[in-house]
């Protein structure tokens, strides 16, 4: 990214209702997929994000710097993440993604953070389970009501032709809520279950998008041929899935680098000896490139472990920027 018409006079920002204006999911699905290729045949320079806990631990400040050759992108993603936030009717994701000129150097645009993040962590998913989810399969599971329970819905709707719909959260109501308000987005019922278990018993995709701590998911619930997207955790010490979900599964990372240092539900069950670091099979970019086989049979279970890295921030704030640029979104500032 050049951007030769930059003259940095002027800073673009973008707030989070122009972000999704300018982001549509099938655009981001197609730059998060771009960008995975590329990082996985080592075109970026990502060094692992530094995170840490405010005062009472369970609050973060987070910074996500990088350089993605394709397409060219430079920057950077801050932001903090309350996870109480939710109970305000707020994104637990709050900050900004800073692009800058890969030529000159200079600053060009600022995003809402938590916007793109809604966006992009649902894109990785459905670019995940596009590569390793049966070609057939049509029934969907989504443990977790919040905001990335919406873009989840819509983004697997657009990789696989659902024909069910099963939600389930800590919070019934919530999860009736979800159902009520999301149904007609794909002109299918959504079903809402009573426990984690009974949500997954026959499905084929699932996605776990909530901020437990302890797992909510069980190997022992899934059956054979299931594709299994862990989203909800990104640091130690959280963990959605039990050791089984693990080590029943042929398992996938979008960084290995990310993943030995964040992945809970593989350290753990590193840490009970159940499966060593070549667990791993490799990372789903390396699955695009046709490096490594992703699904190799109907029966096998397959797991996506999603921490989300900065060439997907970088993709998609790259894509966001071409198409403000081209259609006039956003503001620009004095710099």
């Amino acid at each position: 990214m050049t951007h030769s018409q930059s003259t940095g006079a002027a800073l673009l920002v973008i707030n989070r209702k122009e972000v999704a204006r300018a982001l549509p999911m099938a655009d981001c699905i197609a730059a998060v997929e771009r960008a995975m290729r590329a990082y996985s045949r080592a075109d970026a320079n990502i060094p692992l994000r530094t995170v840490f806990a405010l005062p009472g631990g369970r609050d973060f400040f987070g910074v996500m710097p990088g350089y993605l050759g394709d397409p060219r992108a430079l920057g950077a993603k801050i932001l903090t993440v309350y996870p109480e936030n939710a109970q305000r009717g707020l994104s637990s994701h709050v900050g900004l993604v800073l692009l800058f000129d890969v030529a000159m150097g200079h600053p060009i645009a600022v995003m809402d953070a938590g916007a793109i993040t809604a966006i992009r962590t649902a894109a990785a998913t459905a670019v995940a389970t596009r590569a390793l989810a049966r070609a057939n399969a049509t029934n969907l599971t989504i443990l977790g009501t919040g905001e990335q329970a919406v873009t989840h819905l819509e983004a697997v709707s657009l990789v696989r032709q659902l024909r069910t719909v099963r939600i389930w959260g800590r919070s019934t109501d919530k999860a009736r809520k979800f159902a009520r308000e999301h149904a007609s987005r794909l002109a299918l019922p959504i079903e809402v279950r009573e426990s984690a278990d009974s949500a997954v018993e026959g499905a084929d995709i699932v996605c776990t998008v909530t901020a437990a701590r302890e797992p909510i998911l069980r190997g022992a619930a899934l059956r054979p041929g299931t594709h299994v997207n862990l989203v909800g955790s990104s640091r130690l010490g959280a963990r959605e899935a039990d050791d089984d979900v693990v080590t029943r599964s042929r398992f996938f990372v979008d960084s290995r680098m990310s993943a030995g240092a964040e992945a809970a539900e593989l350290r753990h069950a590193q840490d009970a000896g159940l499966v060593t670091e070549r667990h791993v099979l490799g990372e789903i970019g390396e699955v695009l490139n046709g490096n490594i086989a992703g699904r190799t049979g109907s029966d096998e279970i397959t797991v996506y472990k999603s921490l989300g890295i900065a060439p997907q921030d970088l993709a998609a704030a790259n894509a966001i920027y071409e198409r403000a640029s081209r259609e006039n979104i956003g503001t620009r500032v004095p710099f």
